[in-house]
């Protein structure tokens, strides 16, 4: 079996892969691909200069050290690969969500939405999108319920290892956890811009959300 360092150090050239790709990424032009399009439907708000995704500074404030509590709150499901935690393949999940929630009128206000990327798995992914109607036609539905802490992290993907240990230490801080093992409990990661987007803002934020009770 592979040691926990060699674990480590393997994630962290990975991640500093994904960096890589990120930065070769150019910045979202006024000319949208149909992704981009399709991420805009489902983003909602609109961002500025050309952009694909909404600038998420207006949004830290909501998820910076929040607890968040879900009562039954419905989530259609798309299932993607990912390398590390990173989704692949990202606009063709998130455009097959968009196809359902439109035909259904299923969208949520825009200070409502969110989408949440599972953390169970570092090879594959459920990525859940927040919908107004318990029953979305064609689509995997998923409803979450239970208290989530949040919290805002800015910086390279090759930072996700010193974001999880950070967020462990707000958990043990915030709810006397003496123990909080990531692998095992339900976590998820809400990428708020894609590389494109990120470049042009010069900020990529990611929030990670972690059920506590």
């Amino acid at each position: 079996n592979e040691s926990y360092e060699s674990k480590q150090i393997l994630s962290q050239e990975v991640h500093e892969t994904m960096d890589k790709v990120a930065a070769a990424t150019p910045p979202s032009s006024t000319t949208r691909t149909e992704e981009d399009a399709t991420r805009t439907k489902i983003a909602k708000p609109k961002g500025g200069g050309g952009c694909c995704c909404p600038k998420f500074d207006d949004r830290i404030e909501s998820f910076e050290e929040k607890e968040w509590k879900f009562e039954n709150k419905p989530f259609i499901v798309e299932s993607t690969w990912c390398f590390f935690y990173i989704p692949l393949n990202f606009g063709g999940a998130t455009s097959r969500a968009c196809s359902k929630i439109d035909a259904a009128d299923a969208a949520v206000p825009d200070e409502e939405f969110i989408m949440l990327s599972s953390m169970n798995s570092r090879w594959n992914t459920r990525i859940l999108c927040s919908v107004s109607k318990d029953l979305v036609p064609g689509a995997e539905m998923v409803h979450l319920s239970g208290t989530f802490l949040t919290k805002v992290f800015e910086g390279p993907y090759s930072d996700f290892d010193k974001w999880i240990k950070e967020m462990k230490t707000y958990i043990k801080r915030e709810k006397k956890m003496e123990e909080f093992k990531a692998n095992k409990s339900e976590m998820y990661a809400y990428y708020s811009t894609c590389p494109g987007c990120a470049k042009k803002y010069g900020k990529n934020y990611t929030v990670l959300f972690a059920k506590v009770a």
